[in-house]
């Protein structure tokens, strides 16, 4: 029996039929983990969906920032639509899909790997336990009624930081920032989510899990979202991010949690950068 982790996915169904061969996957024994971004940009988001969904009693996913724009299209707050998950909306079985979907959770903890699944990152101040109260409180509020509204308002980059004043719907934008969208932040630990690239770029921002004092550094995180990131494994910071830029011709990768292995298969150019 094994137990993995896979990182984003994009639509890129053939790619990951592939890994899933390579790893060995049996679903009778092996479980596995998606860290999030099923969908968008790739060739085919709804076979990939599909997939993924047909095989949920043993393959589980968080939720990234690309699957949350797929459930805002779906109730149409989205502020642009992207053409490619059209099919899923259009599909006999998207309805079931996309219930699935937004039943999944922002983060997801591995208590007998020490091992947290997130998408993006952690804000520096909060504990795993905090992590995971936070990432229900947001999924919550997909499965609520007022999900429409909570979808519509999540856009946005502000704020940068936590703060238990804030409004709700600040508080709930900073909580979906920060596990699906955050790279970089400020030394102050705030969010800074206009610096780009890999560590380094630029001198003024260092990477979510570098910064000083963060309270979940005795677990392992696990993340996707960062395909520029240089390196898979951080162990000074005790992180693994498994966006190894399969939608742009790099390719897909899996983190084994029993040893720490790393799986992976080279994969076409699907998507070129920029667009």
């Amino acid at each position: 029996m094994s137990h993995w982790i896979v990182g984003d996915l994009q639509g890129c169904y053939d790619d990951f039929m592939r890994l899933l061969e390579h790893i060995q996957f049996d679903p009778a024994s092996d479980r596995l983990w998606i860290a999030g971004d099923l969908v968008n940009r790739g060739p085919d988001s709804l076979q990939t969906l599909r997939a993924v969904y047909n095989l949920r009693a043993q393959v589980d996913c968080v939720l990234g920032n690309h699957d949350l724009h797929l459930l805002a299209q779906a109730f149409g707050v989205a502020p642009k639509a992207q053409p490619d998950l059209v099919p899923i909306l259009e599909a006999a079985d998207g309805d079931a899909l996309l219930q699935w979907l937004a039943s999944r959770p922002l983060a997801i903890h591995l208590p007998a790997f020490n091992t947290l699944i997130v998408h993006a990152g952690v804000y520096r101040d909060w504990s795993v336990d905090e992590v995971l109260a936070h990432a229900r409180t947001v999924q919550s509020q997909l499965l609520g009624e007022g999900r429409s509204a909570f979808l519509s308002a999540m856009y946005g980059n502000e704020p940068d930081h936590w703060d238990p004043a804030h409004q709700e719907a600040d508080r709930l934008r900073l909580i979906v920032n920060c596990l699906t969208r955050m790279r970089f932040c400020r030394p102050d630990g705030r969010l800074d989510l206009s610096a780009k690239g890999q560590p380094g770029t630029d001198q003024s921002a260092v990477p979510w899990f570098a910064v000083a004092g963060r309270r979940s550094r005795d677990t392992q995180i696990v993340f996707g979202h960062w395909s520029t990131l240089g390196t898979v494994r951080w162990p000074e910071h005790n992180v693994v991010g498994l966006d190894t830029g399969c939608v742009w011709g790099g390719s897909l990768t899996a983190l084994r949690l029993e040893d720490g292995h790393l799986a992976s298969v080279s994969c076409p150019l699907h998507r070129q950068p920029g667009d």
